[in-house]
């Protein structure tokens, strides 16, 4: 029989299902007929002890009377003397042996004993009265009859108890089956998945009880793995587009280099080797967007407690640093988010960059934080409307923004780090003066034991520049 791909052979889950039903029921089973056993045999001991006092009261008052007692089947009867000597009323019956204690009975006159000896190779009950002037009367009864029924109940309980074992186990089988079957068929589909990597296999029908819980759970897994998927390719596709320019001018440039070596005026050569390096800076910086974008580097970063503000007086002042520009910071009551602090500041400093391209040079960027909210505001060309969602697509270039240069990846990363720490980005045009406000909102955390907020004193309001 063909096994699906990626099922190992082995012991499946119903076998071991099957094999756990069969051994709980086994020692049930078990159990009950241990105790059915000793209850049987606990009645039929009474019934020989009622048996066997009803033949002794028949025979003492028959001997009391001077009559010989009818002979009776499986018993014996006897008359013992204080001596020791033996009369025996049933000749047809075995012998029953004297103990001591018997003829203890038969001298004192007194009490009665019970005794279980062995006659012929056969089990007998011996209870011993004495009689009425002396002497004592002995009746042996035969255990032979309650020995074939134990033995009998033994073997009746055994084959009951064997049948419905293999009952049990055979719908065990059978009802498991039954049970498992939405399991196999999604190993089964899970398996071809494996198998094919064709991920828009349909999954089985997804019922109301835990199987179907877990069969939704991996239907949300595919599709997560296709979109996924289908951003690679997107994300491939595109950077295959946006890499083809830069290298385009890079050889072009690098061509004209070649063939008019030693030929070309120094200006010219200067201007070729200028676009040489700046087509090299912008390709680098695409490349190293690209690879940040689509190996996420900061995933293994783990979400803390984190004061926007200070994350964003960091980020202004490098930019200061770095460009010379304005940068004003404001903030208004900041509360503590719980995201990813390296990831986080990487989100500013895109903002940041993307404000300082986009603003006139003698103009400010300012960079608000209010509650858990961050924007950064600039004066530039603002933001169509038609273009508010999808400037956070990966090379999206809005249609004020054709001529600027860069790689259109920025807020694509700001947009895919803000989500994944349970964020909503947002971009808008300014109320006044001109320009766009983009920006992302992030969920509060308060300070816990484990994730100590590290705060600097901002006064409310305040503004840095």
């Amino acid at each position: 029989m063909a096994r699906s791909p990626g099922v190992r052979p082995g012991v499946t889950l119903r076998s071991k299902v099957t094999a756990v039903v069969v051994a709980a029921s086994a020692l049930a089973m078990a159990l009950a007929a241990v105790m059915s056993y000793r209850g049987v045999s606990d009645l039929v001991d009474d019934e020989l002890e009622r048996g066997l006092e009803d033949r002794m009261h028949t025979v003492h008052t028959l001997v009391a009377a001077g009559l010989t007692p009818p002979p009776r089947q499986g018993m014996a009867d006897q008359v013992l003397s204080d001596r020791g000597t033996v009369r025996r009323l049933s000749p047809s019956g075995p012998r029953i042996p004297v103990s001591a204690s018997a003829l203890g009975v038969a001298r004192t006159g007194q009490g009665g004993h019970l005794e279980d000896v062995v006659i012929d190779g056969t089990d007998y009950g011996v209870l011993t009265r004495p009689l009425p002037g002396g002497d004592a009367v002995m009746v042996a009864q035969s255990y032979e009859g309650a020995a074939r029924v134990d033995d009998a109940f033994l073997w009746r309980v055994t084959g009951t108890t064997a049948a419905a074992l293999a009952l049990s186990a055979l719908l065990s089988w059978f009802v498991l089956g039954r049970i498992l079957r939405p399991v196999r068929n999604l190993a089964r589909t899970t398996a071809r998945i494996t198998a094919t990597r064709d991920l828009s296999t349909d999954l089985p029908p997804a019922g109301s009880d835990e199987v179907g819980e877990l069969t939704r759970s991996f239907a949300s897994m595919l599709t997560a793995l296709r979109r996924s998927r289908d951003q690679q390719h997107r994300l491939v596709q595109d950077a295959s587009h946006e890499l083809r320019t830069p290298l385009t001018s890079v050889r072009g440039s690098a061509e004209l280099l070649q063939r008019g070596r030693g030929r070309l005026a120094p200006e010219d050569e200067e201007q070729i080797l200028t676009t040489l390096v700046t087509e090299t800076a912008a390709l680098d910086d695409l490349v190293r967007e690209l690879v940040e974008l689509a190996t996420d580097r900061y995933t293994d970063e783990a979400p803390v407690t984190v004061d926007l503000a200070v994350l964003a007086e960091d980020a202004a002042h490098r930019h200061r640093a770095r460009t010379g520009r304005t940068i004003t910071v404001t903030a208004e009551e900041p509360l503590p988010v719980r995201a990813r602090p390296r990831a986080l500041q990487r989100c500013i400093d895109n903002l940041l960059s993307n404000a300082v391209k986009f603003s006139p040079r003698d103009t400010p960027v300012a960079l608000h934080v209010e509650g858990c909210r961050l924007s950064v505001r600039d004066r530039g060309p603002g933001i169509e409307p038609a273009d508010r969602d999808a400037v956070f697509d990966r090379f999206y270039r809005g249609s004020r923004t054709q001529a600027t240069p860069g790689s259109g990846l920025g807020l694509a990363i700001v947009h895919d780090s803000v989500t994944a720490d349970g964020g909503t980005v947002f971009a808008t045009d300014a109320d006044d003066d001109g320009g766009a406000e983009v920006g992302f909102v992030l969920p509060p955390s308060g300070p816990g034991p484990h994730t100590p907020t590290v705060r600097r004193p901002l006064r409310r309001g305040s503004r840095t520049e």
